[in-house]
C-alpha cells in the first residue's frame, strides 16, 4: 500500500534573475513501512526534494499526495497542522531548542498543538534511545550523538506516518553516526514507520530496504540496492 505518492515534481528557483531548477520532474511511490535512501552529490535535489515532502516548501509544479491527502495543495497553516500531526523531521543541525531541556524539547510539538503528555511512552523512547539519565540536562550538556538521539526522540514521540532524516549524521564521528542510524532503523521497525533518509554516506545509504539516486534534480535509480 502506497503512504506516499510523488507525482512530477519541479521546483524553480531564482538566481540573480537566472532560473534554477532543482527538481525537474520527479516522481516516487512509497510504501506504507517502507525505509529509504536518498543519496546523490551534493546540490543534486535530494534536501528540496525532502522539504517539498515534508511540507517545508511548495514545488513549481507536482504535487505530494500522502495517506491520500495532497499535501501541496494545502494552505500554510492547513499544512502547518497536517506536518505536525503526520511529519517527524531530523536533521543534521539537531535543531533542539537550547534554553529547554531533553525532555521538555520531545515533547514541545504535543505541547504546541495543545495535546495531553504521554509520559509512559515519553521514558520508553528515551530508554531505547539511551537517553533516559539526560532527559533533564540541556542539549549544550550533551554530547552530539546524544543530541541527535534527542532529536529523534522528539520526532518519535508524536508516531508520525512518515519520519524524514536529511543528512542526520552529517555532524556526528563515525561511531555516533552508526549508532543514531541503527536506532532510527530499529525504531522504525519498532513502530512500522516509514523513512525517508537523506544522506551521502553510501554504507549508511545501504541499510535502507531500497536506495533512490538523484542527480541534477532527476532520479536516474528508484531501486539501486535490489539491482
Amino acid at each position: 500500500m502506497n503512504l506516499l505518492q510523488i507525482r512530477s515534481l519541479t521546483k524553480l528557483y531564482n538566481s540573480k534573475g537566472v532560473p534554477v531548477r532543482a527538481l525537474d520532474g520527479v516522481s516516487i511511490n512509497v510504501e506504507q513501512g517502507e525505509f529509504i535512501s536518498i543519496v546523490g552529490t551534493s546540490g543534486s535535489g535530494k534536501t528540496t526534494l525532502l522539504n517539498i515532502i515534508g511540507g517545508l516548501e511548495y514545488p513549481t509544479e507536482g504535487s505530494v499526495i500522502m495517506n491520500g491527502i495532497d499535501i501541496t495543495d494545502l494552505s500554510e497553516e492547513e499544512c502547518t497542522i497536517f506536518r505536525r500531526k503526520n511529519i517527524g523531521f531530523i536533521f543534521q543541525s539537531f535543531n533542539l531548542v537550547p534554553m529547554l531541556n531533553v525532555y521538555e524539547n520531545i515533547v514541545m510539538p504535543v505541547k504546541l498543538a495543545g495535546e495531553p503528555v504521554n509520559e509512559e511512552f515519553v521514558l520508553e523512547i528515551v530508554k531505547k534511545l539511551g537517553i533516559e539519565d539526560k532527559l533533564y540536562q540541556l542539549p549544550g550538556a550533551l554530547s552530539g550523538g546524544q543530541q541527535q538521539r534527542a532529536a529523534a526522540a522528539r520526532a518519535l514521540y508524536t508516531k508520525p506516518m512518515l519520519l524524514l532524516a536529511d543528512e542526520p549524521t552529517g555532524n556526528l564521528d563515525s561511531k555516533s553516526s552508526t549508532e543514531v542510524v541503527d536506532l532510527i532503523v530499529g525504531m522504525s521497525r519498532t513502530y512500522h514507520q516509514t523513512v525517508i533518509l537523506v544522506t551521502h554516506n553510501e554504507k549508511i545509504a545501504k541499510l535502507a530496504d531500497r536506495i533512490i539516486r538523484i542527480e541534477d534534480g532527476r532520479v536516474v535509480c528508484r531501486n539501486e540496492k535490489k539491482i
